[in-house]
């Protein structure tokens, strides 16, 4: 992902209004990222418990997505994170609603998927897991790029409805 600036984060929002794309909190280390090694950015807001965020590429544009966190938790053993296809506990994978871009969303129209809860696909791709007895590894590439793809397939989805009027 191409490096992005502050400004460039909170204006490739799509499915925000104007007031909330001001108390948007970016990641503390958002300074710090290492935009060479990032497929995407996702993150949780440190200061609005529920919300989070993802920033990804669509159709050569840095496109970004307001989600919220379901209330409550699992009662599931495990659940499988759709974004990285990793199998967590249960308590560790939520699901998040976001808003669909343009006028369906305005009316309320919301798209959902079930994403780590701490939104870390990005590493937890990236991070050699036991086995289980009948498992095979994929190779970390082909995770990384499958990650990449779900995150902006999902983005995609969000403005499905807004790319005729885009």
């Amino acid at each position: 992902m191409r490096a992005l600036t502050e400004d460039e984060v909170r204006g490739a929002f799509v499915n925000t209004t104007p007031d909330e794309l001001r108390i948007i909190a970016l990641p503390h280390d958002f300074v710090l990222a290492d935009w060479d090694h990032l497929d995407f950015l996702a993150w949780r807001d440190p200061r609005t418990r529920g919300r989070g965020y993802i920033v990804t590429e669509h159709q050569g544009v840095p496109t970004g997505v307001v989600l919220r966190a379901a209330e409550g938790q699992s009662r599931a053993r495990s659940a499988m994170c759709n974004l990285c296809h990793t199998m967590q506990p249960g308590d560790q994978v939520s699901l998040f609603t976001a808003r669909r871009a343009g006028d369906a969303g305005e009316h309320g129209d919301t798209i959902g998927t079930y994403i780590c809860a701490d939104m870390s696909c990005h590493e937890t791709v990236r991070l050699a897991a036991p086995l289980a007895p009948s498992e095979i590894r994929a190779s970390v590439d082909r995770k990384i790029d499958g990650t990449k793809r779900r995150t902006e397939e999902f983005v995609a989805r969000v403005l499905d409805t807004a790319e005729v009027s885009r």
